[in-house]
């Protein structure tokens, strides 16, 4: 474990369960908070999440996992489908909190993130952008200066799949 550092992670949390899903495997979020600790120097992870009436023991899991839940309000149209972009709440969470971490872990694939990811590479603040699926993720993330910082989560199966417990 990397004792020494204060980093924050700030993970985008429909990124990150998206791009899993994609790879054909569920996230089990209590290893992974313990991964972020252990690989990165984690001390505080920000999950940034939209919020559903009736995910009140996922919401509560998550925060006895050890992560900070910023919850987004979201919106359910007609088609049924449900929308709770939080790209803007991450960026605010992440600038506001600058200067009290060493490093920052950016955990999405997303690429509306370029400017905040480029901004920490420029002032020596990005510790790695954890990609969720590395055959999924936006081509603004792909520009040489973002390369040595871009980790990939593709191999992690083993060390992260959610296992049913039994009974």
């Amino acid at each position: 474990m990397i004792k020494s550092e204060n980093n924050y992670a700030f993970i985008d949390s429909q990124n990150l369960n998206l791009g899993i899903m994609e790879l054909g495997w569920k996230l089990d979020f209590a290893r992974f908070r313990v991964y972020l600790r252990e690989k990165f120097g984690v001390a505080q992870a920000f999950l940034f999440i939209g919020y559903v009436e009736g995910n009140n023991n996922l919401y509560k899991f998550l925060q006895e996992a050890g992560f900070i839940c910023i919850f987004k309000p979201t919106l359910i149209y007609k088609d049924g489908h449900t929308k709770g972009n939080c790209d803007a709440e991450l960026v605010l969470q992440a600038m506001i909190e600058h200067p009290n971490f060493d490093k920052a872990v950016i955990v999405t694939g997303d690429g509306d993130f370029y400017c905040l990811i480029k901004y920490f590479i420029e002032h020596s603040k990005l510790k790695v952008t954890l990609i969720p699926n590395q055959l999924r993720f936006s081509a603004l993330l792909k520009f040489k200066m973002f390369r040595p910082y871009l980790r990939y989560m593709n191999g992690l199966k083993d060390k992260l799949a959610y296992k049913k417990k039994s009974p």
